[in-house]
């Protein structure tokens, strides 16, 4: 067949043309050798499944229509990021190590924190365990047919939004780490250990190669972590500290600008494809978000806690706070629905199914949400300990 080739590799999945009997197929590398594989949504053949998993879902119709998006992203997506030299970075909220004054800095840090409460550490830790688990997230995107970084320092407009993306988002767990750290209410150990098997576990999305998936995903997730850092920075001022406050402030700004760029490439594949957009928004809101953390493991957790895990756990605290909850996946949902104009897009066949489930979604998912939440009400209380913060104990 007319395999591309670049840069004299085949790359894991390489779309070809249609052939003539109607079948897509792609090429798949696995333990070393070629095998030919029908993409999911072209044929009857069903889906490609590496380990159980649709991999490359994509069609060559609907790659193709990625591929002519360079320029939009150039011009659009790109210019998102700020220059460097216009960015702040972790070390202007820290206390300066070169400075005489810095331990007297270091006590008066020490001194805002120290009656900050346990409920709102855990929830802050998670939080930066999340945003240092970053490795995982440049992975996660370079799996995205037509848009990878097929190089590592390629100069499309995709790779060098992945790489500034990821350079930006880069600095939240940095500086996280480093203010936790100087509060000495924070079992660092515990909580390396956790990012590194976090890191070492990845996660999975459920995107399948897909742009279209990885792209409804990121809003969302952008959107998510802009919430639980904007309710932290709001604690945080309530608490007193000013500038824990301004940090989870400036971290959700981030996160703001980011979510511009992720949902402004869903509006163009809205625009050029609302019958792909429409089915992949509804494939996503039917897999359900999952938490890029969700496999966080301190290898003590379930063990000290009667086999309770300690992902859950810690979004249960966040819950209790109001950090972030099922009443905010269902706002950022409906967001979506109203941004994304679900409602007046003219699609046809699976893709006007999929609007229909869409629009009729945040109301069942909030009526579940609460009767959830109604049960957890009733639920017994337990003391929960958290190896982050020395084995002290809340209860949820």
């Amino acid at each position: 067949g007319d395999m591309r080739v670049i840069g004299g590799q085949h790359p894991a999945a390489v779309a070809k043309k249609p052939s003539l009997d109607g079948s897509k197929c792609g090429l798949s590398m696995r333990r070393n050798r070629s095998v030919q594989v029908c993409a999911a949504s072209a044929t009857n053949e069903g889906p490609i499944l590496l380990d159980g998993q649709v991999v490359h879902s994509i069609t060559p119709e609907r790659l193709e229509l990625i591929h002519s998006l360079d320029d939009f992203a150039a011009e659009q997506v790109v210019p998102i990021l700020k220059p460097v030299d216009k960015l702040w970075q972790p070390q202007d909220f820290l206390p300066d190590p070169e400075s005489p004054d810095f331990l007297d800095a270091v006590h008066d840090l020490r001194e805002r924190t120290k009656n900050i409460p346990d409920e709102y550490f855990v929830t802050l830790i998670g939080d930066m365990i999340t945003e240092e688990a970053l490795p995982t997230y440049m992975a996660m995107l370079n799996t995205l047919d037509g848009v990878r970084d097929e190089t590592g320092a390629s100069n499309t407009p995709w790779a060098q939004w992945t790489r500034q993306w990821v350079a930006e988002e880069n600095r939240h767990g940095d500086l996280m780490n480093k203010f936790c750290y100087l509060t000495g209410r924070v079992n660092m150990r515990a909580v390396e250990v956790t990012i590194q098997n976090l890191i070492g576990s990845g996660m999975n999305p459920k995107t399948e190669n897909n742009p279209y998936l990885g792209f409804v995903y990121t809003s969302f997730q952008e959107r998510a972590t802009k919430i639980s850092h904007g309710n932290t920075a709001r604690l945080a001022q309530e608490y007193g500290d000013d500038t824990l406050s301004k940090i989870c402030g400036a971290i959700a700004s981030d996160e703001s600008r980011h979510e511009v760029a992720y949902t402004r490439i869903v509006d163009e594949l809205f625009r050029q494809d609302p019958n792909g957009a429409m089915l992949a928004f509804a494939d996503m809101m039917r897999k359900q978000i999952v938490m890029p953390a969700h496999l966080m493991d301190d290898m003590e957790h379930e063990e000290k806690n009667r086999g309770r895990n300690l992902f859950d756990d810690f979004s249960t605290v966040a819950e209790s706070l109001g950090v972030y909850d099922a009443n905010d996946y269902c706002d950022i949902m409906e967001h979506l629905i109203d941004r994304w104009e679900v409602n007046g897009r003219s699609v046809t066949g699976d893709a006007a199914e999929a609007q229909e489930y869409l629009m009729k979604l945040p109301a069942r998912i909030r009526k579940l949400s609460e009767r959830a939440a109604a049960r957890k009400a009733k639920g017994a209380k337990t003391d929960v300990s958290f190896s982050w913060i020395f084995d002290n104990t809340i209860n949820i």
